[in-house]
């Protein structure tokens, strides 16, 4: 079996890492092991991680993984987990390619045709956000997302709530309901608040309401998923089996949606997806991020019975002045969305071809994303 010989890592727009291995035979693995705004760190981390690597037989992805994981004192976390799944993905890749099947194959093989996907869209008033929403239609999507709030103190007027209800309210009455429309509190908002908003939001029926509040506050969902009849969505800010046990225990989330690039790669991704089944909970991966998370998360999904939907940054706001995901493709027929859903396709490994001229050309510029820093109006600092 051939080994791990060498180690490529490429920052690339618009903020995103990208990674190679290369084994003694030749064949190359693609991963993205990332933490949005924080590249560099990982990236010293996937360094740090690759005398743990180099030699080793590619096709071990569980004791490779293993070792990564347990072979230090200190374990979890966004930066390590998420060094990991870049890595554990790339294997998946090689392992693929080297017995030329698809990974969902070996993964238990294919339940479903085609995944039902959905983009992110912008707007701060409700025409934005309409015109946004008829131009994913037009490419395709049936299913959308969009902030339910922007800044978030601890309680806010009434009459900011009727904002929040009325800009949904303005989509729904323009485009009707023949479209899904999750909404994302990003953590932003409180439980107090959180309460009195998805009461206020449940009549215009909200595919899931995703990260009422942060995943520490568990025990703030069973006061709020009193207020409404909206699937609750959590988990991408979660790391490991570990990590989502918890919440699956506390029963109030239904769907988890962990991040192929964070949580630990494929298949404890996998592992995390067949414990929420038997909680009767489905799995809607996270993946603002680039193609190969996105053709990771896509295996997954073509092998997983709950998985329900899939995230996708195709076009979404922050490539605007900068690269969209299929820019680094060979192959970008693969992502093509048809009624609301790409089609599953058979080439081997994860599928996607690494334009990597254009990825080191572009790895060249670089970037320094960072997250924006907000505050309130009384200046402390709020939830981006």
């Amino acid at each position: 079996m051939s080994r791990i010989e060498k180690i490529d890592l490429y920052k690339v727009p618009p903020r995103w890492l990208f990674l190679k291995l290369t084994t003694s035979n030749g064949i190359e693995g693609w991963g993205e092991p990332i933490v949005e705004g924080k590249a560099d760190t990982v990236m010293a981390a996937v360094q740090e991680f690759s005398s743990d690597l180099i030699g080793k037989r590619a096709g071990n992805i569980e004791d490779i993984f293993q070792t990564l994981y347990r072979g230090s004192f200190y374990r979890g976390g966004p930066i390590l987990m998420s060094a990991i799944s870049g890595i554990e993905q790339a294997l998946w890749d090689i392992k693929g390619k080297a017995l030329g099947v698809p990974v969902y194959e070996l993964l238990g093989g294919p339940v479903r045709d085609k995944m039902k996907v959905y983009s992110w869209v912008g707007g701060d008033e409700p025409s934005e956000l309409i015109e946004a929403i008829q131009q994913r239609r037009q490419t395709g999507f049936r299913h959308v997302k969009m902030n339910a709030v922007g800044k978030v103190a601890w309680l806010e007027t009434p009459g900011q709530i009727d904002a929040v209800v009325g800009q949904l309210s303005e989509v729904r009455d323009h485009l009707g309901w023949d479209i899904d429309i999750g909404l994302d509190f990003h953590g932003r908002v409180r439980k107090a608040m959180s309460k009195r908003l998805v009461r206020a939001l449940d009549p215009l029926k909200p595919m899931f309401i995703e990260e009422p509040v942060l995943s520490e506050h568990l025990d703030a969902l069973k006061v709020i998923s009193r207020y409404t009849s909206a699937p609750i969505a959590m988990g991408e800010r979660l790391y490991g089996r570990s990590g989502f046990r918890p919440m699956l225990e506390h029963g109030y989330t239904d769907i988890i949606q962990p991040d192929l690039s964070h949580a630990g790669g494929i298949w404890e991704t996998r592992k995390i997806a067949a414990m929420a089944e038997t909680y009767d909970v489905a799995v809607a991966p996270h993946c603002p991020l680039g193609p190969i998370s996105f053709a990771s998360a896509l295996q997954l999904d073509f092998s997983t019975p709950n998985a329900l939907i899939q995230e996708t940054s195709l076009g979404i706001h922050y490539h605007d002045d900068s690269m969209d995901l299929l820019d680094y493709m060979a192959n970008p027929e693969i992502f093509a969305v048809e009624n609301g859903y790409i089609k599953r396709n058979d080439r081997p490994g994860l599928g996607v071809e690494i334009d990597e001229d254009k990825v080191k050309e572009s790895a060249r510029e670089g970037h320094d994303w960072h997250n924006p820093i907000w505050r309130n109006e009384d200046g402390s600092i709020t939830e981006w």
